[in-house]
């Protein structure tokens, strides 16, 4: 336990009960969700054979956290994160359960599909901001990168294992079964939620909403660290995240691998995304931070333009480790920072700003790159996302200098030359 606790040490959360607790049980949820997510990319892919479905799925499915986020955000800063987790996780532990019984039923269709994506996406609008601000519960802040850090390395090694399992039982027993596992997986995590001991809920904001909502907004745009890094976050989910939706086509067309193959691909993508979220954990401090995200970013959309030109199997694998590394090193590094730099108090309403940008609008990018792949190809789409990419990253460097003066003259951030304390 010692070992746990010590300053710097990737582990340090885990000495936190109920930490440990919310990550057993998230890690299962997780890992149901990654199998739920290639299995349904499958099925709409077999159902269909259209590019643009893939995109319009992906979109219903993301559209609630772009419209609805920033009123979670209140909802996290005002309500019991708590009693919002177990609410979030039984609408998710139905919805996951309905799919299931019609998928094994064979009365499935792409309608059913697209509408209980929607629904699902209406609840994580609202769970995913209270889920990494329950977190603030959990542990102190001084605790918040370790937390931060094991919660996408555990994140990413269900991307590894969720796909990984889920490509073998796709091919061998069908999509239905993995969103059966996903249904079941949503018990544990309501289970660890019973386990934890936690104080009384603190009253939360009583400010009326749009005044919350002006001070949030108005925080964003005044801060540079945190316009710089949505702005850039917002890019990213346009331009780059949407790669993702576009493996099942890469799969079948460019690679001829069938969903076993797309398992690798997305497994492959998580082993790099993991190595970026253990080596996030080991940070003791946020110096040097926004430069590794800068560099992330560089590196981000360098691979996607080598994924673009690849047309091997063990090539598109390799470079998707570097796309997963160099992605989750970008959006989990903006998350710490922008968590461990918000005011007490407002911490709710900057991460739904964040999960809005990352993840709501996302929904653009699906239907552009849905569209595209259907008129221009999946590759040219990827290319176009990797030059957007790194002109993002451009001009994220050239906002460094103003990024550091804001941070030492507010005492947020030592200036890089002296040591992290």
């Amino acid at each position: 336990m010692s070992q746990l606790r010590s300053y710097g040490s990737p582990w340090r959360a885990l000495s936190h009960r109920n930490f440990a607790l919310f990550l057993t049980g998230h890690g299962m949820s997780v890992c149901g969700t990654w199998m739920q997510s290639l299995a349904q990319a499958w099925l709409v892919w077999r159902l269909t054979h259209s590019p643009f479905l893939l995109g319009l799925v992906e979109f219903l499915n993301r559209a609630p956290i772009l419209f609805l986020g920033v009123f979670a955000g209140l909802a996290a800063d005002r309500w019991p994160r708590y009693r919002l987790m177990v609410l979030t996780q039984s609408l998710l532990l139905l919805l996951a359960g309905v799919l299931a019984a019609l998928t094994l039923s064979g009365i499935v269709t792409v309608g059913w599909i697209m509408g209980l994506a929607f629904l699902q996406g209406l609840v994580y609008a609202l769970e995913t901001p209270v889920r990494q601000t329950f977190m603030t519960d959990l542990v102190p802040r001084a605790d918040m990168p370790s937390a931060i850090g094991l919660n996408s390395s555990m994140f990413n090694s269900a991307r590894v294992i969720g796909p990984s399992i889920a490509g073998v039982l796709v091919s061998r027993v069908g999509e239905g079964i993995c969103f059966a596992i996903n249904t079941a997986s949503f018990l544990v995590i309501l289970g660890c939620l019973a386990a934890m001991r936690l104080p009384p809920p603190q009253p939360g904001a009583t400010t009326g909403s749009l005044g919350l909502l002006r001070e949030a907004f108005g925080y964003a745009w005044r801060t540079p660290h945190a316009r710089a890094l949505l702005l850039m976050a917002l890019v990213l989910s346009v331009a780059a995240m949407p790669y993702t939706t576009l493996l099942p086509v890469f799969a079948a067309e460019v690679l001829d691998i069938g969903p076993n193959g797309l398992g690798l691909l997305m497994a492959a993508t998580g082993v790099g995304a993991l190595t970026a979220a253990l080596r996030l954990a080991r940070r003791s401090t946020l110096q040097g931070l926004k430069t590794s995200i800068a560099k992330a970013v560089t590196l981000f959309g360098s691979g996607l333009l080598a994924l673009a030109l690849s047309q091997t199997l063990w090539l598109s694998m390799l470079i998707l480790v570097i796309v997963g590394f160099s992605m989750v090193s970008s959006l989990a590094g903006t998350n710490t920072m922008l968590q461990s730099l918000a005011p007490e108090g407002m911490r709710g309403r900057v991460v739904s700003l964040y999960t809005t940008a990352s993840l709501g609008c996302t929904i653009f990018g699906s239907l552009l790159a849905g569209s595209s792949a259907s008129y221009f190809g999946a590759q040219a789409t990827v290319a176009a996302g990797g030059v957007l990419t790194l002109i993002a990253a451009l001009v994220f460097w050239r906002a460094l200098p103003a990024i550091a003066k804001h941070l030492q003259e507010h005492q947020l951030l030592p200036p890089e030359n002296l040591p992290a304390g």
